[in-house]
């Protein structure tokens, strides 16, 4: 059997950028993408604080150094600059794997920093 983990997310991110008339995603600064072992393309949720509405996507990726948190398309109606997001990614894992994985979390700072990394269960209260 095959269960759906949470791999990695980058919790409490600050939406940078919003556009709608664009061919849909979530932009990820690549350095973020690469601290969280992300990949362009990997469908993601995004859970957004500030509103309480939650989607699902694919990352697109920024320009390494720019911050950049950017939704577009459909979803820029479910987040605006300035919100509050919580970014996951998933992976398919047999029971072995599972039980031995430990998530990539970082957290963000209000410049989306990354300003730490460790299990999620260390951030379990902030959700």
């Amino acid at each position: 059997m095959m269960f759906k983990m949470l791999y990695s997310k980058l919790h409490r991110a600050r939406v940078t950028h919003s556009e709608l008339h664009y061919n849909g995603s979530l932009g990820i600064d690549r350095n973020l993408i690469e601290q969280a072992g992300m990949l362009p393309g990997q469908q993601i949720d995004v859970l957004n604080i500030t509103s309480g509405a939650r989607f699902t996507t694919y990352i697109l990726e920024e320009p390494a150094g720019s911050k950049t948190i950017g939704v577009y398309g459909a979803a820029a109606h479910l987040a605006r600059p300035g919100d509050l997001v919580i970014i996951i990614a998933y992976a398919l894992m047999d029971a072995i794997e599972a039980s031995a994985h430990k998530p990539v979390v970082l957290l963000m700072d209000e410049h989306n920093n990354a300003t730490f990394g460790n299990n999620s269960s260390d951030l379990a209260h902030d959700e």
